[in-house]
This record gives structure tokens, sequence and C-alpha cells, in this order.
């Protein structure tokens, strides 16, 4: 009869201590940390490396609309402000990044995206360029890229995107330091564009506007196939 109640009684207790762990668990994020709300951006956020106050540019939203982002992996916020065009969803400027960076980090894989006014945003339609983005020249007859120019290696994998930055033709970048020279190819048209590296961003090779008009095609703000080249 004692080893009966000596056995519930040990059950018991690891009931509890179970109990207790699923519930320390769930406390510190470990049990469910799916985001339940909706973002209106997919993918990573990046930063360009336009100074000032806390902004973002984007493709989507117009001038004037204020975002929310969310780092779900610290939990950090940012509010800010659409400034202008770029070529992504939502581009932080430099102020803006640091306020939801986790230190070392250039980019937010795990984030959510807000409006303010709850609207969601209007894709872009098939060739359309935003109001305030550089428009495109006249449409040239494509120009094939050669096969070599296709064969030769990248030094960036994925889209070439731009932020709003004025000036001359140049990039940013969270690989090359500032002075290095690339040569960015659009292997849809056969565009070129010679670069110079002028200061920091979260993507490999993030063209500015200038850049960005000598290899896009008309309303398009990305550059899907594309072969970046380190000049020496």
């Amino acid at each position: 009869m004692v080893k009966v109640q000596r056995k519930h009684v040990l059950a018991a207790g690891v009931a509890v201590v179970a109990t207790a762990v699923v519930a320390v668990g769930t406390g510190f994020g470990f049990a469910d940390t799916t985001p339940t709300r909706p973002s209106l951006c997919s993918g990573s956020v990046t930063f360009s490396a336009e100074g000032g106050g806390p902004a973002a540019t984007s493709d989507r939203f117009p001038v004037g609309t204020r975002l929310r982002v969310t780092n779900l992996d610290n939990g950090k916020v940012a509010t800010v402000t659409v400034t202008g065009p770029s070529g992504s969803c939502v581009l932080l400027n430099a102020a803006a990044m640091d306020l939801v960076r986790e230190p070392g980090k250039n980019v937010i894989r795990r984030n959510v995206v807000e409006r303010f006014d709850g609207a969601a945003p209007a894709a872009p339609a098939p060739g359309e360029t935003r109001p305030g983005a550089a428009q495109p020249p006249a449409a040239q007859p494509p120009i094939r890229p050669s096969v070599s120019a296709a064969a030769r290696p990248s030094a960036c994998s994925g889209s070439i995107t731009f932020s709003a930055e004025g000036g001359e033709p140049a990039a940013t970048s969270d690989r090359f330091p500032v002075g290095t020279r690339l040569r960015v190819t659009n292997l849809d048209n056969g565009k070129v564009a010679t670069v110079t590296v002028t200061g920091p961003s979260g993507s490999c090779v993030l063209l500015n506007a200038a850049a960005m008009d000598l290899v896009r095609e008309p309303g398009k703000n990305l550059v899907r196939r594309n072969v970046v080249e380190l000049l020496r």
C-alpha cells in the first residue's frame, strides 16, 4: 500500500514539473514565435546609406505613407514616413535601420511591415513607374547579351534594386569597401552600369537612381537577371 502511494506522489510531481516547463517556455517565446499580424511586405527588409531622421523609400507606398517596421527577432520597432521611390517594398534609411537592427546585422529577415491607416498598398501595374521615380528612357530594341556575358560569374546573387539617392551613377554595398569599382550588367537587355561604391547598405550592391536608369528595363525597378563584376 505504501509503494502505491509513493508512485502516485512521484507521478504527480513529474506532471507539475512538466507543466512548469511548458509555462516557462511559453513565457520566453519558445512555444509559439509565429507572428500573428499580417505583413504588407514579403521578404527581408534592408537599408540604404541615406542620412537624416528615420525614413524609408518604397516602390509600393506613396510619399507620405507612415509605416511601422517590427524586427521579430528582437522586438524593436521603427516608425517611418515614406519620402520617395526605391526598388523595394520598404527600404529603410540608416537612422531607421539603427532603430531595429541586431548588432552587426544589415538585414531583417523576420519582420512585420504595417501601414498606420490600415490601407493595403496597391502593387505597381505591369510597365508602371511610380510618381516621383526616375522616368525610364524611350523604349529601345532589346540588346541581347552575348553568351560570354551570361556565363561570367557574378560577385552577388539575387535581384538588384536601387535607392532614391541622387548624384552620378554609384552604389552602396554590405560587401565591397568604399572606392570599389563594379560593373553591373542587366542580362535581359545587355545594358551595363559601371559604378563606384560610396558607402554601406544592406545589399550586396544597391544602385542609386542614376545607375539604375542606365540598366533598368522600362517600368521595372528590379534587375532580376544580372552579373556583378569586380573591376581591378
